[in-house]
């Protein structure tokens, strides 16, 4: 067992023992519930290469818990993956959904694969190989993925129109898709404009006063995050990706950064910066950590220079770091509340396409906002109430609102 999946496991079980659950729930297994997922599908997928050899990709898709609704979690493409951190990142996304007060439960996929060696061919065999493999498992009512690390909007379409070939119900398979097969506007931007939303809502409520800001990871959620901050009026002085990374003082300007981001593929040689190697360090106001988990860890801690932390990616700060960033007084916005919006227009654009009918981008962003900031303070509220970490209360109140809903469920 990793250190990831045990680290988790071992915090729902401090939250259900601080939640009084054997007291309150005799019997009922509620621990046990929680912290073993319902279905762990594995397999190999066998693909034929441009050059007519054969490769074979591991793949995974975790179903965790259907409680409050249908499994709900991304696909990710990455080296290192493995059914660990799928497992993981299936647990945080039934925290995540129940925090977002949605009707989803918890879900996740990934392909241990670099896709950088891949042509855009070989990543669509792939992408519908996996989809065909999951024929059975997926569907608009049962488990709908999404996007995550190295997929986006393409991978979904693939994904839609393989599930499409075998059933007429297929709008709602998935979502981030394109919005000329139903995708919701808003939904590529959602993720990132929520955590530098929330950013700037706790650097208000904590009195950080005209921040400044640095990002690890420059993908969809890094990108958007800083569109967001720079519109309005905040200052990135740092991004780093896995390339190195660029910084200013006087604030990068982000246009023309992401522009050449997505020429170049790295930020490090942008022109409109000083290069540097880390930027955890960095001076800056708020750290918003968007690339992989356990980026922030017992090694580094000590060396953010940051005062308020907000997790753009999923598990980026490990919970023994974060013991140490308590005792440094630098506050973290957990990532199942800071990084929610790509979930909650997930369900947004599952609902219209339900519907049939379709939101324009300012009520997506409207109501997108409405449910971050509801969440936001819950969980500040929570936390005030019971002295605890904001992290803490996030996960009592999910936690708290899974165990009711199964108790009310019964058996299942």
């Amino acid at each position: 067992m990793s250190d990831l999946i045990k680290g988790l496991i071992d915090k729902i079980q401090d939250i259900s023992k601080a939640l009084k659950f054997r007291e309150r729930y005799k019997n009922e297994r509620m621990f046990e519930r929680l912290a073993i997922s319902n279905k762990i599908v594995r397999f190999k997928a066998i693909i034929k290469m441009d050059d007519g050899s054969m490769n074979v990709y591991q793949c995974y898709r975790v179903q965790h818990s259907d409680t409050l609704g249908p499994y709900k979690g991304g696909i990710r493409l990455h080296p290192t993956v493995d059914i660990d951190e799928v497992k993981s990142l299936a647990t945080l996304m039934t925290l995540k959904t129940a925090l977002a007060d949605i009707p989803f439960g918890g879900g996740k996929g990934g392909i241990c694969v670099d896709p950088k060696t891949l042509s855009e061919g070989e990543t669509e065999r792939l992408i519908r190989k996996y989809t065909h493999r999951l024929l059975h498992d997926i569907g608009p009512n049962a488990d709908i993925p999404a996007p995550d690390v190295n997929t986006s909007e393409r991978e979904m379409a693939w994904m839609y129109d393989e599930y499409r070939k075998s059933t007429q119900d297929a709008r709602g398979v998935v979502t981030g898709k394109p919005v000329e097969l139903g995708g919701s506007l808003g939904r590529k931007e959602a993720t990132g404009y929520g955590v530098a939303a929330l950013a700037l809502e706790a650097a208000e409520d904590y009195g950080i006063k005209n921040p400044t800001v640095s990002i690890e990871g420059f993908g969809n959620v890094g990108v958007h995050a800083a569109q967001y901050l720079v519109t309005n009026g905040i200052k990135v002085v740092a991004v780093k990706d896995s390339s190195g990374a660029i910084v200013n003082r006087d604030g990068l300007d982000i246009d023309p950064l992401t522009e050449h981001k997505k020429k170049w593929g790295v930020v490090a040689t942008f022109k409109g910066g000083k290069p540097a190697k880390e930027i955890i360090s960095y001076p800056a106001d708020i750290f918003i950590p968007c690339a992989l988990a356990r980026t922030i860890h017992t090694g580094n801690a000590d060396q953010v220079a940051a005062r308020l932390i907000v997790e753009g990616a999923n598990a980026p700060v490990s919970l023994d770091a974060e013991k140490i960033l308590e005792k440094r007084g630098i506050l973290v916005i957990p990532d199942i509340l800071a990084n929610a919006g790509g979930v909650i227009v997930s369900y947004f654009e599952w609902v219209q396409n339900r519907e049939g009918l379709y939101w324009t981008e300012e009520t997506v962003n409207e109501r997108l906002f409405v449910k971050l900031t509801q969440a936001y303070a819950r969980v500040r509220r929570y936390a005030e109430d019971n002295e605890i970490s904001l992290r803490d209360a996030a996960y009592s109140i999910s936690i708290e609102k899974i165990a009711h809903a199964m108790r009310a469920r019964g058996a299942q």
